[in-house]
């Protein structure tokens, strides 16, 4: 097997720069996308790319791509990449440790002198959490032609913010970059490289996780509306209070969602309540569903039944339920899955699926696709105790770097 000489310190060193870009306390990072901070952080990654002669474009979705040209220049491109943005109080290592191993996987072939017949792309990807703007994956999905970038327009964040006002600003921002057709680059195949976020590999002693797909998913909004009322004259038996619809409606979700075998993933994790007073009945609660499954007839069956289920669970409220987001579950091309396999030689590897949702997701309606994981500590991941080590994360960079290196040559 071909190798490559990665270099762990030196990608150890830029995840910890780019970690100080949005850092909060106990070694997490807050960076949210289309901010001044995500600006920062992608300025420089740019100025480490074009330090090997990579060069740069964004497109409409303010997507980033650094490309190492290939001998062939038109060849399609292998394609590797992850997201950029954090969540709200997130590690320093979801998603954006992708993006840093595929520009040391070409930054080693750079240093080596290797050069590949298709080119390599690194792409970072534009909003992949959704911790600003919901749902996640908008650059990925308006890419890949799931949904047009328009779509997404009137979303806005905690703070009202359009997201079509801030992607312009940013593309404001970034306007000596030159663009690229949204979408014009069909790859030959996409590997992304990420930390599990899960305990798996920790568990089984086992430094690689060949990914064989991901779970698909479908989020839900529902808004139950009643009538705010005062808690100490408005008698119990009159009121249409929302919070105890709410109760309702979740605890008969439980039973909907109920899995013998959890395997099924049922979150509520966001709840609003109006007017959110101690002495004033709620008028109002909107909730979150994030219903996961890793087959599709079970995810359609469970999520199909969301709104009628709430429907016979609430006795006094008005009930609207929107799907927000929803992406059936993928199992990745063997093209992409055994190219990791066979480089892993070794380490210690095993085959799993993910349970979250990554761009990868998306790509794979596009092209050959596949991920490789790495362990994460405790299988922490969205909190600032996310951790894996530098050798971890090296690891997984030399199994990205020869598996580009067999696809694109």
């Amino acid at each position: 097997m071909r190798d490559v000489a990665i270099n762990g310190e030196r990608q150890w060193a830029r995840l910890m720069d780019l970690a100080r870009l949005g850092a909060i306390p106990g070694d997490g990072v807050n960076r949210a996308c289309l901010t001044a901070l995500d600006r920062e952080a992608r300025r420089l990654v740019i100025g480490w790319a074009t330090a090997i002669g990579a060069t740069v474009t964004i497109d409409a979705a303010a997507n980033l791509w650094l490309r190492r040209e290939g001998s062939d220049p038109t060849a399609a491109p292998v394609l590797t990449g992850s997201h950029m943005d954090s969540q709200p109080a997130g590690g320093r290592f979801d998603g954006i440790y992708g993006v840093i191993a595929g520009l040391e996987a070409i930054t080693a072939l750079h240093d080596a002198g290797i050069v590949t017949r298709r080119p390599i792309e690194v792409v970072g990807w534009t909003n992949e959490e959704g911790s600003r703007f919901a749902p996640g994956c908008m650059g990925s999905m308006a890419w890949s032609g799931f949904a047009p970038l328009s779509t997404w327009d009137e979303v806005r964040d905690p703070e009202g913010i359009r997201f079509a006002d801030a992607l312009a600003e940013h593309l404001a921002v970034e306007a000596d970059l030159p663009c690229r057709t949204l979408g014009s680059n069909k790859p030959h195949a996409y590997v992304e490289a990420h930390i599990e976020q899960g305990p798996l590999l920790e568990a089984a002693g086992d430094d690689i996780g060949i990914v064989t797909g991901i779970q698909g998913s479908r989020w839900f909004r529902v808004t139950l509306t009643g009538a705010s009322a005062h808690a100490g004259t408005a008698p119990v038996k009159l009121r249409r209070d929302a919070v105890q619809d709410m109760v309702r409606a979740v605890a008969a979700l439980n039973v909907l969602m109920d899995d013998p075998d959890d395997v099924l993933r049922f979150t509520v994790g966001r709840i609003v309540v109006e007017p959110n007073s101690s002495n004033s009945v709620a008028g109002r609660v909107t909730f979150s569903i994030d219903c996961r499954h890793p087959r599709r007839d079970v995810l359609l069956a469970r999520g199909d039944a969301v709104a009628a289920t709430i429907r016979a669970a609430v006795n006094d409220c008005d009930v609207a339920v929107e799907e927000v987001f929803h992406a059936m579950p993928v199992t990745f091309d063997p093209l992409v899955v055994e190219a990791v396999a066979a480089s892993c030689a070794g380490y210690r590897s095993m085959r799993l699926a993910s349970g979250a949702f990554h761009d990868a997701q998306f790509a794979a309606g596009v092209a050959p696709s596949g991920m490789i994981f790495v362990p994460s500590r405790d299988g922490i991941s969205h909190n600032p105790a996310e951790y894996s080590s530098p050798a971890q994360l090296a690891a997984g960079t030399r199994v990205l770097a020869r598996t580009l290196l067999a696809l694109a040559s």
